[in-house]
């Protein structure tokens, strides 16, 4: 946990941005796996993370502007908790570490909001993403299912502060991007032709565990790198192969690593796939060099999909203006998806409360295919940390659908393009600060270029 101000400054700050009201924070709960005792790895919802500090399931709270009060609700530990997990700090012993004086127990939450409710007071509530948060809400307010009216005063305040990392968050994301990078590093150098993609994932992961870490989200590692999202482990890494990782480490405050490698199987790329890659990484080194405030990420991302295009014609699979092609969307062919995303205590940070607000600051999303992937098209103001990720990719059933419809038939060479149709693909991913003139690059450099990637292997 930060400093116990941190989280008093931060409900301060809160409070005067909304200006009035109730806010209502639904921590998370504890999930079975497969019963009740043995449950999923435990994670405290992010935005109760940032205002409360506290890791523990079976807590909610209440910040009541209008009464200036601040309460935690929980339950103290009985002693069969103690018998099973042993001496915990008391419910006052933990607001205490973050400022707050007043506690509940969790059944006196219900009776606090329905006198609100009957007073006719505004409860903010956020966006719900766990089934018991629906449920929570539908018992604590008495709204019917479907019906929930997330508060947007709350949803904007709340995006104003987390997109904005402080200097104390910054050193912990850094923390997170270290470790992320070297688990990076291993895969780097342990991946051979004939291992299985599970056992590049063991060494990678054994990283995290031994700095105190856990995943940030499921480990990609995969020779299907077409596949932008792909969890399966179980292939047998072949020689000619190339395996795309993307993994990152979580530190125990909850801040996230994200980066991604594509790995030659051999001791060295083949000048066909050699070919590619510096593409991905002509566009990457694009969109880093382009990175400072004031640039709407949505110009960075064009940007890196014309450099795209123009690898890709210069290479025959192409044609056209790149630009041109890039308004009409052709580059989505090999581009489908956006350039990068914010990060903090989420990996996608504040995933659940919209990218209308975290990405897009209110303003409408694109529809077309590719560019309605993108996460994130605001102008960049300093203390932003996002993502880099272009990547290159060849989806046969993509390919096959807009071949048979005769799409970007001006700017797409189907002919010279069949014989990539087994290539897979390529993303490689570093993760950067907005300064007040800039970027940085947080956490340690891993191999981008085909030459750094061939000098561990």
């Amino acid at each position: 946990m930060f400093k116990k101000e941190t989280y008093v400054n931060r409900r301060k700050a809160l409070k005067e941005k909304v200006g009035s009201g109730l806010l209502l924070f639904l921590g998370n709960d504890e999930c079975g796996a497969n019963y009740e005792d043995n449950t999923y790895p435990y994670r405290q919802d992010s935005s109760f993370l940032y205002y409360f500090g506290l890791p523990f399931a079976g807590l909610n709270a209440i910040i009541d502007i209008d009464n200036d009060r601040e309460i935690i609700f929980g339950d103290e530990l009985t002693i069969d908790h103690i018998v099973w997990m042993g001496t915990q700090p008391t419910l006052h012993e933990k607001a205490e570490l973050i400022g707050i004086n007043e506690t509940l127990p969790s059944r006196d939450i219900t009776a606090y909001l329905d006198k609100a409710v009957k007073s006719g007071r505004k409860i903010h509530y956020l966006p719900t993403y766990r089934p018991e948060h629906k449920l929570k809400l539908w018992e604590y307010l008495g709204i019917k299912p479907g019906t929930e009216m997330p508060s947007v005063d709350m949803i904007r305040a709340i995006v104003d502060m987390r997109n904005h990392k402080t200097d104390e968050e910054i050193v912990e994301i850094e923390r997170a991007c270290n470790v992320t990078a070297d688990m990076h590093i291993e895969a780097t150098k342990v991946l051979r032709p004939g291992m299985k993609e599970y056992e590049v994932v063991a060494a990678l992961e054994a990283v995290a565990a031994a700095n105190g870490c856990g995943l940030s989200f499921p480990t990609i590692a995969t020779v299907c790198g077409q596949t932008l999202h792909n969890h399966y482990h179980g292939h047998t890494v072949k020689p000619g192969d190339m395996l795309l990782v993307d993994a990152g480490a979580e530190t125990e405050m909850g801040y996230a690593g994200d980066m991604s490698s594509t790995i030659c199987a051999d001791k060295k790329f083949t000048t066909r796939q050699k070919e590619i890659y510096d593409i991905q990484v002509a566009s990457h080194l694009a969109a880093v060099a382009a990175l400072k405030p004031g640039v709407p990420f949505k110009d960075v991302y064009e940007l890196s999909a014309r450099v795209i295009c123009q690898g890709l014609k210069d290479l025959g699979i192409m044609k056209g203006d790149p630009a041109e092609a890039v308004a009409a969307g052709a580059h989505a062919m090999f581009f489908p998806c956006g350039l990068g995303h914010m990060m903090g205590l989420d990996v996608h940070d504040m995933e659940n409360l919209g990218e209308v607000w975290v990405g897009y600051d209110g303003q409408p999303k694109s529809t077309q295919f590719g560019r309605k992937s993108l996460r994130l098209a605001r102008p960049l103001e300093p203390g932003f940390v996002l993502t880099i990720e272009p990547g290159v990719y060849f989806i046969p059933e993509l390919i096959d659908y807009w071949k048979a419809e005769k799409r970007f038939e001006d700017f797409i060479d189907y002919g010279k393009l069949e014989s990539y149709r087994d290539f897979t693909g390529i993303r490689n991913e570093e993760d950067y600060l907005i300064t007040a003139d800039g970027a940085r690059r947080l956490g340690k450099k891993i191999p981008l270029t085909t030459d750094e990637v061939e000098a561990l292997r």
